[in-house]
């Protein structure tokens, strides 16, 4: 396997460091944090060559929150300073993994994505009777540094490189705990060897990538598995025959105790037909259609009526809800979701009251409206300057009632 070296040059390049900042600022532009490193950019980015040419750059503090979509996770938000670096990183090493990397990998690629992986899905379901669907217990957690260490140094031999990325693999917030003995272990062996990698960092991506890349070469060049595709930690097998996928699963199992210090989820492995339906990134696919998962539709009617409140008191703008309003339609619509769409847009308003209502009901001079409807897909989106936002498959119509005289 060939090794790369000279590669740190190319990281700490200022032209690399400048397209590792645009792209580190992209829906971010206007926050406190990005704006301040914009107004001296070019010094900063000359700084921060410096700091990484002497090796003295080490990553700043992080934040730290919880979501719940649908279940906990704990992410992890890097200072802008670290994102750009990070950027950085992969716009040279990613390209270098990216080409043994197997075509059935989705997660995190160019070309690739949730969309094109639920197609694959599709596809592979109408030539089979089974299905094979596992999930790894606690993967970013549970990451092995040493092992993603080796599996770095396989196509990277440039000393410099594997500092700076020993550097963020060593200087990872502390993550759920996933505590598992492995064959070989002794009593203090899950307690010396470090675990984990934050979820919301670029890099993170890419080593996640990385790190599940065996697993990806195993199941095609040696147990030569036909249909096969991941997404992240989530992954399906399908074949004619039950018996065929769970002798995978036991392979599988071996495999990820053995090489990678991992453990499939014990209540999220299971082989059932196909023509049940598959549950996967968010959609539920049929052999004849596809639908959007219940608790996406309950999710995004929450997130109008927080939207319709952060409108009513100033807190966000007409152009920001009909992007979040645009994506979710670009996601719903690759499923059969016409009247569900029709049925949570077509009464939806938003109203803005800049005077005091005192008690008055109806519209009153000085409020905004935006109303939302839906419209069959276009395929485009497109925002005029005009009072009225075309979405994907949705209209948003403002109108500004001018205040009496």
């Amino acid at each position: 396997m060939k090794r790369h070296r000279q590669l740190f040059e190319q990281i700490v390049a200022f032209d690399n460091l400048l397209l590792a900042a645009r792209k580190a600022q992209r829906g971010k532009r206007f926050t406190r944090e990005v704006a301040a490193f914009n107004h001296q950019l070019e010094a900063e980015l000359f700084q921060l060559q410096r700091e990484l040419l002497a090796r003295s750059y080490y990553p700043g503090p992080c934040r730290q929150f919880t979501i719940c979509d649908p279940k906990s996770r704990l992410i992890t938000a890097a200072s802008y300073r670290d994102r750009v670096v990070h950027h950085a990183i992969c716009n040279i090493v990613e390209p270098l993994f990216e080409r043994t990397f197997i075509s059935d990998s989705y997660a995190c690629r160019k070309g690739k994505g949730t969309h094109a992986a639920v197609d694959r899905l599709t596809r592979g379901m109408r030539r089979n009777a089974y299905i094979l669907q596992c999930d790894i217990r606690k993967y970013f957690p549970s990451i092995d540094h040493a092992i993603l260490k080796d599996l770095l140094r396989r196509k990277i031999a440039c000393p410099r490189t594997l500092w700076l990325l020993d550097l963020i693999i060593d200087s990872s917030s502390p993550q759920e705990e996933a505590l598992r003995y492995f064959a070989g272990d002794d009593l203090f062996t899950p307690y010396s060897r470090k675990r984990g990698l934050p979820i919301g960092n670029q890099t993170s991506q890419f080593f996640a990538n990385v790190y599940l890349d065996p697993l990806d070469h195993f199941l095609k060049e040696t147990l030569h598995v036909r249909e096969y595709l991941r997404y992240c930690d989530d992954f399906l097998l399908l074949a004619p025959e039950k018996a065929t996928l769970w002798h995978f699963r036991d392979a599988i199992d071996d495999f990820l105790a053995r090489a990678l210090r991992l453990a499939l989820h014990p209540t999220k492995q299971w082989v059932r037909p196909v023509s049940a339906g598959v549950d996967f990134l968010g959609y539920r696919v049929f052999l004849t259609h596809r639908r959007l998962l219940r608790a996406s539709g309950y999710r995004f009617q929450r997130n109008l009526r927080a939207m319709q409140r952060a409108y009513r008191h100033g807190g966000v703008t007409s152009g920001i809800i009909a992007q979040r309003i645009a994506a979710w339609l670009g996601h719903a619509r690759h499923a059969d979701t016409y009247r569900l769409r029709a049925a949570l847009l077509d009464r939806v308003v938003f109203r803005r009251v800049t005077t005091r209502e005192r008690g008055c009901s109806a519209v009153v001079p000085g409020t905004t409206i935006i109303q939302t409807t839906s419209a069959p897909p276009t395929g485009t989106t497109t925002i005029p300057r005009t009072g009225t936002t075309t979405t994907a498959s949705g209209v948003c119509c403002v109108r500004q009632v001018p205040p009496s005289r």
